[in-house]
């Protein structure tokens, strides 16, 4: 690829503050047309092409290598690219799209308040239903490395991509590990953060690929980027 291609969000706040962050630093990017139209411009560097993505699309086409710059969550990085740092750069933390991966409990759990309570209830659990206490998530990776790290293993993953705070009053699991902001959503749906279950802090960022094709112009592009905005390139 002889042009460099930045990814942006196809949609929302999320592509609304990138495009903001992007003309603080004189680099200007925009639709090329309606709203249902995925391609876009930048003007302020040349050199550069313009890729609208779903965040959760971006950090696939990072390790493909066919995107060279993506603007996506810390969260999503480390979900789909567990060896992510030999994958990308993160160059820029853009203060905006924070939220926390944490677990969460139902309120009345009155004596679970921490991972190592969780785990007493687990094994309880097991032995009195027959099968393993369900966690609903879609944060398969993340959720396996840190509830290994803890020592906790009688449990099972269900997989939720929408609406997790509500599967517990569902009945479909017993406890939820999902992305959260303010805490209304868990608030409202009766459910408390563990003490000590936090598992990842995620903002928006930018990303760079290590397996794109940095071509003479693609870098040159890069340059141009970084005189603008202060990254450091000098590991890409």
């Amino acid at each position: 690829m002889s042009v460099l291609k930045l990814a942006v969000p196809s949609k929302g706040r999320l592509q609304e503050k990138t495009m903001a962050w992007f003309a603080e630093h004189g680099i200007n990017v925009s639709r090329a047309g309606s709203d249902r139209e995925y391609s876009g411009v930048v003007t302020g560097v040349e050199g550069v092409e313009l890729v609208m993505l779903s965040a959760g699309e971006i950090p696939k086409e990072l390790k493909a290598g066919r995107i060279h710059l993506g603007v996506t969550g810390t969260d999503l990085i480390h979900e789909k690219l567990p060896l992510w740092q030999s994958v990308v750069v993160n160059l820029q933390e853009l203060g905006f799209g924070q939220a926390d991966l944490i677990i969460a409990v139902p309120k009345g759990w009155v004596d679970v308040d921490c991972v190592e309570d969780l785990d007493g209830v687990a094994a309880q659990f097991r032995a009195n239903h027959g099968y393993r206490l369900r966690i609903a998530t879609k944060y398969h990776n993340l959720v396996r490395g840190f509830l290994r790290s803890k020592g906790v293993a009688d449990y099972q993953l269900v997989d939720s991509q929408g609406a997790t705070e509500g599967v517990v009053k569902n009945l479909t699991a017993e406890a939820i590990a999902d992305i959260t902001s303010s805490g209304a959503t868990l608030e409202a749906n009766h459910l408390k953060t563990l003490d000590d279950g936090l598992i990842l802090q995620s903002q928006a960022c930018v990303f760079a690929s290590r397996t794109a094709d940095w071509s003479d112009a693609s870098r040159a592009a890069l340059r141009d980027m970084a005189t603008k905005t202060g990254w450091d390139i000098t590991g890409i």
